[in-house]
């Protein structure tokens, strides 16, 4: 999915707008995860907390009527390039909520879809179908080679 700088802008500015209830100097003391629900027939952006409090709307005017089949994973990608920006750019060290904590695009039902990002207290740890490849087989292997034992 190709989009515009102002798409970009946006979806950056409404994560900035959900997290910005969470930036402070005190420590650490908000336990939840942010997620973020595209919705591909009204183009909406919704951001929410673990508690379903709404915490930023937008409208992607790209994303209005878009009849692609692979919506999901297209917006996946971008929103996941979104919050690494954010990220490099130091804002989400900023943020009072308690490591670990997640960003996580969810659908319609607010099933989670993926994971987007884990940020730790070690490093920051990005989730990708790559990094999990195999992963299955290697402990079902792991597994049965013990229980062999």
């Amino acid at each position: 999915m190709n989009i515009s700088e102002k798409t970009r802008a946006a979806i950056s500015s409404s994560i900035r707008e959900a997290l910005c209830r969470y930036v402070s100097g005190d420590e650490n003391s908000v336990v939840t995860d942010i997620h973020l629900m595209p919705k591909q027939d009204s183009g909406e952006l919704l951001i929410f907390n673990d508690d379903d409090e709404e915490l930023a709307r937008t409208i992607i005017d790209e994303w209005v009527d878009c009849d692609s089949d692979n919506f999901i994973t297209e917006v996946e990608s971008v929103l996941r390039s979104e919050i690494l920006v954010l990220s490099e750019q130091g804002y989400l060290e900023k943020l009072s909520l308690l490591k670990p904590y997640s960003f996580v695009l969810v659908d319609e039902d607010k099933e989670t879809v993926a994971e987007l990002m884990l940020i730790d207290d070690e490093d920051t740890l990005l989730l990708s179908d790559e990094l999990l490849k195999g992963l299955d087989e290697e402990l079902d292997a792991f597994l049965k080679d013990l229980l062999e034992k």
